[in-house]
């Protein structure tokens, strides 16, 4: 079965009621954009075949053409249908997948219709039911529209003898769109394997698709997508070099221990990464949207007790040292003395 077919059947599916109130890619429309293109590019054919035919005797003239001289002109038609709309789709599809993992990890941060509907559930479902559930559908969302994202690139790139999809791609995750690399995926793995530990988490096929490694000399997060598709992701500050505590992803979606960060980015401890400036840069990335991972936190405290302790103390001695001083100085200031 092609792509087209399987994603359309999806969306069909039970999942429509998930699927009603979040965006996905609009694959069958972004296909129709490059038919379109293409039906405009068999009009030029000729001109083209004229332009080939000039080519070969300058190859014959000179030996050989710069291989840039290959490269297709971007279409404008495309270029401002086609990235415009999967820009703006990859973006809904990430606010979306944000805030339902956001209400599944802290569903009384939910109100209004939200919690009521929330409730109401439970009534009908047993905990581990309801989040097993909402897990799969989580995952198969976001792991469907990533696919669809690759595929219509994909298919850009080969109509148009071009580069132009992939250099978007690398533009998605520069812009914190790409959706396999969201610090709210591995915060929604971190969850599934602090509950895997509970009476909750009984163990069964969901829940053995995330694990993690903290032990090795590379602490790592694995997801099992499929059995074909595997996602590693690292659990190592980047600045220390040690297992991250009181993590923190910051906007280019790299992960820190906040002490690291926060020392990064000349900000105190206590006053934590909002006071870091915009134009404050990590070694790897900028500040912007932090996220606080709370889940991996906790999986590293139960996983890791002794470490997690000790860097607790560490981090609580450098904030009552930071605050003192900063309070000592602000008394300077304003009483002078």
């Amino acid at each position: 079965m092609k792509f087209g077919e399987a994603f359309s059947d999806y969306l069909r599916k039970d999942r429509e009621r998930f699927l009603d109130k979040c965006s996905h890619v609009e694959y069958k429309r972004l296909k129709k954009v490059l038919k379109k293109c293409r039906v405009c590019r068999a009009a030029q054919q000729h001109h083209d075949e004229e332009e080939e035919e000039e080519e070969e005797e300058e190859i014959g003239r000179n030996g050989a053409l710069d291989l840039c001289s290959f490269e297709s002109e971007s279409c404008s038609l495309c270029d401002q249908m086609f990235f415009t709309e999967l820009t703006k789709e990859a973006s809904e599809i990430a606010g979306c997948f944000i805030s339902r993992v956001r209400r599944l990890l802290h569903p009384s941060d939910s109100f209004g219709l939200q919690r009521y509907l929330w409730r109401l559930r439970h009534c009908f479902m047993d905990d581990q039911q309801i989040m097993i559930q909402e897990g799969r559908l989580l995952l198969d969302y976001i792991t469907m529209n990533s696919i669809a994202i690759r595929k219509i690139l994909k298919k850009y790139d080969k109509i148009h003898r071009s580069v132009n999809g992939r250099n978007f791609k690398t533009k998605m995750r520069a812009e914190h769109l790409e959706l396999l690399q969201s610090p709210w995926l591995i915060e929604l793995a971190a969850f599934y394997i602090n509950l895997s530990g509970s009476s909750i988490g009984e163990p069964g096929e969901f829940f053995r698709m995330f694990s993690c490694d903290l032990c090795d000399t590379q602490p790592r997060m694995i997801i099992m997508l499929s059995d074909c598709v595997m996602y590693e992701y690292s659990l190592t500050c980047s600045i220390c070099l040690e297992i991250v505590f009181n993590p923190y992803a910051l906007g280019c979606g790299h992960l820190f221990c906040k002490e690291c960060a926060c020392s990064a980015a000349s900000v105190l401890l206590f006053q934590g990464l909002k006071a870091a400036s915009h134009e404050a840069k990590c070694p790897v990335g900028v500040y912007s949207n932090a996220v606080h991972m709370t889940g991996l936190d906790l999986l590293v405290k139960n996983r890791c007790k002794d470490y997690w302790k000790d860097r607790l103390r560490a981090e609580r001695a450098v904030m009552v040292k930071q605050s003192k001083r900063y309070w000592e100085l602000q008394t300077v200031t304003v009483f002078g003395y």
